[in-house]
């Protein structure tokens, strides 16, 4: 080929060169993305070998349920701490995956096999966006989202129309068919483990906004018929907090029956 270049103007001859040499560049690129497999992931976690549990609060930042739910997490030997966000949780989700991602590089940083994710409401689409942008397939065993509006939050659309000023960006982007929900998708990327758990007395996020195709779905009601526990309730529901136990333990997540709601009602 370089034999044809003898024909050409010394400028069209660089063009060409120049041409040659980025298609050469990424061919090499994409064979080592292709290789290493996703832009550079390595295996997946490995399921035996339980991290710390990272705790991921819901739009308005409160921590209050999750902290008693890390305290029952350490109750049984497990690490766990709540990743506070700035500006109380309203600002930009992709922001918001981003300040896990440094909190799991410190935790991996220290030792850590791996992390587990349990996200409260808009946490579980922190968590989400995280796992996506941020490598979490290896960096992530598993995660569990807690009443979490994976297909976007009616209140957050009612919000976004009626007082589009009073509408922070998360607020924006939690609703139905915002263009960050419609570019997440529908799936959850496996690896790591999923499980999304909600209740039907829901009065934030309409409960089948919490269905997540890939994950281990699980309706409070289908394990405890009379439980009453709202969006709020979640975090410190003993049910609730029974099953996030079980999820994150040695065996593979399995959906708790009713035979199932005495014993995570009283294990507490």
């Amino acid at each position: 080929m370089l034999t044809h270049l003898s024909g050409l103007s010394p400028r069209r001859r660089l063009l060409v060169l120049g041409a040659l040499a980025f298609a050469v560049v990424l061919a090499v690129v994409v064979t080592v993305r292709v290789a290493l497999g996703q832009g550079g992931s390595g295996p997946p976690a490995r399921q035996d070998q339980p991290g710390p549990v990272l705790l991921v609060p819901g739009y308005g930042g409160g921590t209050g349920g999750l902290v008693e739910l890390a305290d029952r997490l350490r109750s049984v030997g497990r690490m766990a701490e709540v990743v506070v966000m700035p500006s109380g949780g309203t600002g930009d989700l992709r922001e918001q995956a981003k300040v896990l991602d440094r909190r799991v590089a410190l935790e991996l940083r220290e030792g850590a096999p791996s992390v587990d994710v349990v996200g409260y409401s808009a946490g579980g689409v922190v968590a989400r966006l995280w796992v996506r942008d941020h490598d979490g397939a290896r960096k992530a065993r598993r995660v569990v989202t807690l009443g979490s509006p994976h297909g976007g939050a009616e209140v957050a659309a009612a919000g976004s129309a009626l007082a589009p000023g009073a509408c922070p960006r998360a607020c924006q982007q939690l609703a139905p068919g915002s263009p960050l929900l419609r570019d997440l998708g529908a799936r959850a990327p496996v690896p790591p483990v999923w499980v999304s758990l909600w209740t039907t007395h829901d009065e934030t996020v309409r409960p089948e906004s919490s269905r997540l195709a890939g994950a281990l779905n699980i309706v409070l009601q289908g394990v405890c018929r009379d439980a009453a526990t709202t969006h709020g309730g979640l975090p410190t529901d003993p049910v609730v907090a029974g099953i996030v136990l079980r999820s994150l333990g040695g065996g593979p997540p399995v959906a708790p029956g009713p035979g199932d709601c005495h014993t995570l009602r009283t294990a507490s």
